[in-house]
């Protein structure tokens, strides 16, 4: 028990033969062989990309160049023009003198 004899094999196949015809047996062959030849390339061709050296088919990423920062520049209030140096920084305006009264009609000097 447990393994098919060839008698039990026959009986299989005559069964077969019965069921589906003499004329859909080859198609049935046919078909089933596609589809076992279809496994097979699929399952060669999953362990192919599995096995390629894929160093050669990545995205290098691009080389890191040094950053460097420069703080954006503000604006700062233009300093004073510096006064000429031979002069003072300041000179106070010269004092005003009062009006003469002028001695046309009135009493003489003395």
């Amino acid at each position: 028990m447990g393994s098919l004899g060839p008698l039990e094999v026959a009986l299989i196949f005559l069964a077969i033969l019965l069921i589906f015809g003499a004329k859909r047996i080859p198609e049935i062959a046919r078909g089933l062989g596609k589809g076992i030849r279809e496994f097979k390339s699929a399952t060669s061709e999953i362990s192919r990309e599995l096995t390629i050296d894929d160093k050669n088919q990545r995205i290098q990423p691009p080389q890191q160049q040094p950053v460097s920062y420069t703080p954006p520049v503000q604006q700062q209030p233009a300093p004073a023009p510096n006064p000429p140096p031979n002069q003072p920084a300041s000179t106070p305006p010269p004092p005003q003198q009062a009006p003469q009264p002028d001695n046309a009609g009135g009493p003489p000097a003395s």
